[in-house]
């Protein structure tokens, strides 16, 4: 990770609403190579909107985006095609295909690229389930025959086996009990490490942002309203912010509760 290059992404001024309702008001946010930086903020703030904005799988209303120094905000076409092929992602829910077994699951982004042959993409395929620590038994195996952490895993692996440099992980956490989202945290800091991968993860799961993140932001209200290392989370003065980390009900954040 250096901050002396200049951004891997750069997001300025990014807006995006659907009708009445404002849900992206001005984001503001550099990504550096090699840096893992966390989004956080309540549900329904706004996080999984802006990494449809940066994959383009959503059209932002006003703003920029920028990868690698390349605007995308409005491209389109076979370019769109070329800067999503470099990334990867780990889909909230693992969003694997139900109907195709694990190892065609984890291959499948190789295949499509239509650049390396089946046997040398099953081959890749087995390597990158290894890497999350699954072994070549749970390859015939269908989706619905592992449990959620088992297919957390091939899910990550999937976003892996293209070697991405940026990965974009979509609440990594969400369904899995304590102990299996800290093994997947750990996956998810030593493969993005072993790839030199620049990551944007969103979650509402601190402890998952403390693990994997060398910087948080915290979305609230349509923009960043803090920025900086973990080390120095548990010190901001902003009544919002320490409301959000240590999961309290009472404060400026409030949530509509119909009883």
């Amino acid at each position: 990770m250096t901050q002396a290059a200049p951004p891997k992404i750069r997001i300025r001024g990014l807006k995006k609403s659907f009708g009445t309702k404002t849900v992206l008001a001005g984001v503001d946010l550099d990504i550096y190579p090699g840096e893992s930086v966390v989004v956080i903020g309540g549900s329904g703030t706004g996080k999984s909107v802006l990494l449809k904005c940066i994959l383009g799988l959503l059209e932002a209303d006003g703003g920029s985006i920028e990868i690698d120094g390349e605007e995308v905000v409005g491209l389109r076409g076979r370019r769109r095609e070329e800067i999503n092929r470099s990334c990867g992602m780990l889909f909230q829910g693992s969003a694997l295909f139900d109907s195709l077994p694990v190892l065609e699951n984890v291959a499948f982004g190789l295949l499509a690229r239509k650049e390396i042959d089946r046997k040398e993409a099953d081959a890749t395929a087995l390597r990158t389930l290894a890497q999350v620590g699954l072994d070549a038994s749970v390859a015939g195996h269908f989706p619905s025959q592992l449990s959620g952490g088992m297919q957390k895993r091939v899910a990550l692996a999937r976003a892996l086996a293209t070697s991405p440099n940026i990965i974009f992980f979509d609440e990594p956490t969400t369904g899995l009990d304590p102990i299996m989202a800290d093994i997947i945290n750990n996956l998810i800091v030593k493969t993005t490490r072993d790839l030199g991968a620049t990551a944007l993860s969103i979650t509402h799961d601190m402890a998952s942002a403390r693990k994997i993140a060398h910087r948080i932001a915290m979305l609230y209200q349509g923009r960043i309203i803090w920025a900086g290392a973990v080390a120095e989370i548990d010190d901001v003065d902003d009544a919002r912010v320490n409301q959000f980390i240590h999961g309290r009900a009472e404060g400026p954040i409030q949530m509509t509760v119909e009883v």
